[in-house]
């Protein structure tokens, strides 16, 4: 699981600096999640494929999370795309999008599929063989959703030498990957956990952004491998957060601490502030371990 960091600045878009927009890949997906002014600038610059990201998830309709999107979509339409788009965020980003594109006669040459979001509880919104994305409502001052992404858990690994020894016959190999008991060669029943490995524990990345603090949403990433809060204030500026719907990066850790996760990412940093070290040393007092996002820069969890 590979999490690129294209931008992780509030409000305003600065020479150095981008809003709101990530790129997850996971299992083979790259998933990419927000998108504010510049993202296609962004991808560019950290070489990530255009034709990889076939899913999109804009968390809120405010400017600094998703006015990149329709220039991502245009230049998808000028380098001749074939394959869909699935866009994930909340009702009226479908009406925004083609809004612009018949306003400016772009449409696409391959097909937009809006995936418009209201509920105020978790959701299962994607699913296949190796992935599931989850929403996370957060407590803006729009609607707003964070997004869970977790593997699934694969399969178990053969114990080849036990199997061996067990007489157990190859075309049942396939059989105890999937979990299951297998009747040897000389009839005798195998138990699965006799010729097997567990996999390995399956990752989960949990994106929360925009939100004041919101403590019930700990159930929701419990045990996240990693996770993602915004940080848009010090606690000199506490003060601030209830009235604009943000959170502190002292709040981001307590959130951390409560769910258990494995690292925590902080973002969203108000333009306030000169530097960003001050976010990671109030968060420290808290939870660790507690890493910096910036642009450009990427994790590997």
């Amino acid at each position: 699981m590979k999490l690129t960091i294209l931008g992780c600045y509030s409000a305003t878009p600065r020479a150095l600096n981008n809003t709101t927009a990530q790129v997850l890949e996971i299992n083979n997906h790259m998933f990419l999640i927000d998108c504010g002014e510049g993202t296609q600038v962004q991808l560019r610059k950290n070489k990530i494929k255009f034709s990889r990201i076939k899913h999109i998830f804009i968390s809120h309709l405010h400017g600094d999370h998703f006015f990149g999107l329709v220039g991502l979509i245009s230049t998808f339409r000028l380098l001749t795309r074939e394959a869909d788009l699935h866009i994930y965020g909340p009702k009226g980003i479908k009406d925004i999008v083609t809004l612009q594109m018949k306003l400016s006669d772009s449409w696409t040459n391959y097909q937009l599929v809006f995936h418009e979001l209201t509920s105020k509880t978790s959701k299962l919104i994607f699913e296949d063989d190796l992935v599931e994305v989850y929403t996370i409502p957060l407590d803006h001052r729009v609607y707003t959703n964070g997004y869970l992404f977790k593997e699934k858990p694969g399969e178990r690994k053969l114990n080849i030498r036990a199997a061996e020894k067990a007489n157990i016959d190859v075309a049942y190999y396939s059989k105890l990957k999937q979990g299951s008991d297998v009747v040897n060669k000389n009839g005798e029943l195998i138990k699965n956990e006799t010729v097997t490995l567990d996999p390995k524990a399956p990752k989960s990345y949990a994106f929360c952004s925009d939100t004041t603090y919101k403590e019930d949403i700990v159930p929701l990433i419990k045990n996240a491998t990693a996770l993602y809060h915004e940080s848009t204030f010090l606690e000199k500026h506490a003060r601030l957060a209830p009235s604009t719907k943000h959170s502190t990066a002292k709040q981001a850790a307590r959130i951390a601490k409560q769910a258990q996760v494995g690292r925590l990412l902080l973002g969203h940093y108000s333009t306030r502030y000169r530097g960003i070290e001050g976010f990671k040393a109030e968060a420290e007092e808290i939870f660790e371990p507690v890493e910096l996002c910036e642009d450009g820069k990427v994790f590997t969890f």
